[in-house]
């Protein structure tokens, strides 16, 4: 979706260890910068990119998603995976994405989504409510491991509710395609030209 746009400036919020910066690389783009909060994760992204000689093209810093270290207008491409649901304030992630954006740039959210349609849904619903948090108790010892996965996923806004959010934050020519029977949704928004 974004090799059509032809990016060459790209950010990567809630990085982490800049798995989504290094895919980006095949839409060739000048420089990407990828931000996130957890320095542990940034260093060990910092040290993959240094081994696979990455470091000239990808920059990884320490930035918060709800007031984004970067001037308006300074990205073609804004992207996140599986990090906005994790957002304190949504809506102000959202605008500060918007606001880095240059006119006419895109935005890019991958995020965890509940599946719609029989049986994958309620399959689906099933594994992430009772298996998942019984595996993570008996793996991890801990009584609430891996219910926070559920917990946010279940309570994320989806599909058209988070559409009209992306709507209410500037975005427009919003877009949603829906993968893997709907486990997670690709979401896709312009910010208007001027």
């Amino acid at each position: 979706m974004a090799l059509r746009h032809h990016p060459k400036h790209i950010l990567d919020v809630a990085t982490g260890t800049g798995d989504l910066a290094i895919a980006a690389l095949k839409l060739t783009p000048d420089q990407i910068v990828g931000i996130d909060i957890s320095e542990a994760m940034l260093e060990i992204g910092k040290q993959k990119l240094f081994h696979k000689k990455l470091n000239q093209t990808i920059q990884l810093q320490s930035g918060d998603s709800e007031d984004i270290p970067f001037p308006d207008h300074s990205f073609d491409l804004v992207m996140v995976a599986f990090g906005v649901r994790n957002f304190e304030n949504l809506q102000k992630g959202l605008l500060e994405m918007q606001r880095v954006l240059k006119s006419g740039g895109h935005v890019m959210i991958l995020e965890f989504s509940k599946p719609q349609t029989f049986p994958v849904k309620q399959l689906y619903h099933f594994y992430f409510t009772r298996i998942l948090p019984f595996l993570g108790r008996i793996i991890s010892k801990h009584h609430n491991a891996y219910t926070y996965l559920p917990r946010t996923v279940i309570a994320f806004p989806q599909g058209k509710e988070f559409i009209n959010i992306l709507s209410g934050c500037g975005f427009n020519k919003i877009s949603q395609r829906r993968l893997t029977f709907g486990i997670a949704t690709i979401y896709e928004g312009e910010k208007s030209s001027l």
